[in-house]
């Protein structure tokens, strides 16, 4: 009975182990780290020409160690196929961590701590997404330049939308999102 029981309870044991189906590693600073992460200098106007030159929008993705909507975002809305698509096929992406002490280098040319460009910003949530425009002005800071900020996690359909609604740049027309979501959400 024992050896009809053992190898089953084993194999459970080692699934409930390994975590939700849907995790995604956690590097040294504890934030989530999937593949579609870029590793940068942290220098935003290095990372605009890079995003520019690929296609892409800078997408700046803030988060912190033991996040719980961070993890609600990446093991239940970043994995979707819609969603990780968009992602993959339209955002440059570089996470900063609301607390880290990495230099970055806003595109008036201060540089800050990570924790210390977060308070500038304004960034008090986490997870945070800033998207960024095609083009900077000289002297205007991250905070000042994006077109929109998102804190907070929010579901599948609202984060599809907003992805999509600043890639097709429907901010440039007047669109306002939150129309832009409703329209959506009754098709």
């Amino acid at each position: 009975m024992f050896r009809t029981l053992a190898l089953p309870l084993l194999m459970a044991a080692a699934l409930a182990l390994s975590g939700p189906a849907g995790a995604v590693e956690l590097g040294d600073d504890g934030l989530h780290k999937p593949d579609w992460l870029r590793e940068t200098f942290r220098d935003l106007r290095e990372d605009l020409d890079e995003a520019n030159a690929e296609g892409k929008r800078l997408l700046i993705l803030w988060e912190q160690r033991g996040c719980i909507y961070c993890t609600q975002m990446h093991e239940e809305i970043y994995p979707d196929p819609e969603i990780d698509s968009l992602i993959r096929d339209s955002y440059f992406v570089v996470q900063m961590n609301l607390f880290g002490d990495i230099e970055v280098t806003d595109f008036d040319g201060t540089t800050l701590p990570e924790k210390d460009m977060a308070r500038r910003w304004g960034v008090v949530f986490t997870p945070t997404m800033m998207f960024m425009p095609e083009v900077v002005n000289e002297g205007q800071t991250a905070q000042n330049a994006a077109i929109v900020s998102m804190p907070g996690a929010f579901g599948k359909g609202t984060t599809a939308a907003l992805l999509t609604w600043v890639r097709d740049k429907k901010y440039e027309n007047g669109e306002h999102f939150q129309k832009y979501l409703a329209e959506r959400m009754v098709q």
